[in-house]
């Protein structure tokens, strides 16, 4: 099957309302226009028609270990990176590269598909352990390095840490309401693991929300109301990334009982409208 595949059916709209906490009301737009798959399919590299990548530290960037005190080092060599048997799998290694104590890898639609609203959704086996941190997200173009973040916006539709393996987060970053600040809301499988099977996560992004999915359950919806700056995701074009980091602010760096190799399994990427 093709990587990049436009089906011409028409959108299908439908309305409903569900409710995650007793006064949280949510409205769902079904989207079913399919206008982005790739199931991985051919093995080697990821599709260099859809996918390329963020090499290093983050020193090149101009924020050494991504902002964030990561200590992986990026690479796009198939140690870290590799499509095989339908999977597309993005593997931390512990070993000495280039100084850092750790590689793993960060793909990115960056300038070869980049969308303003959709579902975007992930069919993924998460990895597990203290200091393991996979995300599967959205950035907003930042029209040729005139615009910085948090001003570009950021949509985290599914991030995750090791040590916890029953949880994941959905949060949105922009002016004001960035890093610490974020607007975030928690999912908890509470009987299951994420590192045991395969889940799918995702969001349906339309004009002034953004609803957030963990296989058929709908557990948060963020509008403007939320966030306490100006509401950056109308407007923008974002693209997707998928990376797992290792170390960090947001989890804290792996410990003695974390088992090297990690693996982070992806089934499908989707993207609907």
């Amino acid at each position: 099957m093709k990587t990049y595949l436009k089906i011409l059916l028409p959108a299908v709209f439908v309305a409903a309302f569900y409710s995650c906490e007793s006064d949280d009301q949510q409205q769902v737009t079904t989207m079913n226009r399919l206008v982005l798959e790739d199931n991985f399919d051919n093995p080697g590299a990821p599709d260099s028609n859809l996918w390329d990548y963020n090499i290093g530290d983050g020193t090149a960037q101009g924020i050494p270990g991504w902002g964030n005190n990561e200590l992986q080092y990026y690479t796009d060599r198939a140690e870290n990176v590799i499509v095989e048997d339908g999977v597309l799998k993005i593997t931390a290694v512990q070993e000495n590269f280039q100084g850092s104590g750790y590689t793993s890898a960060r793909i990115l639609t960056k300038g070869k598909f980049q969308k303003t609203f959709g579902r975007f959704e992930a069919r993924m086996k998460l990895p597990w352990g203290q200091g393991i941190w996979p995300a599967f997200w959205l950035l907003g173009d930042d029209n040729n390095g005139t615009q910085v973040w948090p001003q570009i916006g950021e949509i985290d539709i599914m991030e995750y840490r090791g040590q916890d393996p029953t949880i994941v987060l959905g949060t949105v970053h922009g002016p004001g309401y960035s890093g610490a600040n974020s607007i975030s809301k928690s999912y908890d499988l509470m009987t299951e693991r994420f590192d045991t099977d395969f889940h799918v996560f995702g969001i349906e992004w339309g004009p002034d929300y953004i609803n957030y999915y963990v296989d058929d359950v709908l557990y948060n919806q963020i509008t403007p109301d939320d966030v306490p700056g100006e509401w950056v995701f109308n407007d923008n074009e974002f693209y997707i990334i998928i990376n797992m980091a290792v170390g960090g602010s947001f989890v804290g760096s792996p410990s003695s009982s974390t088992v090297f190799p990690q693996v982070l399994e992806v089934d499908y990427v989707r993207v609907y409208e």
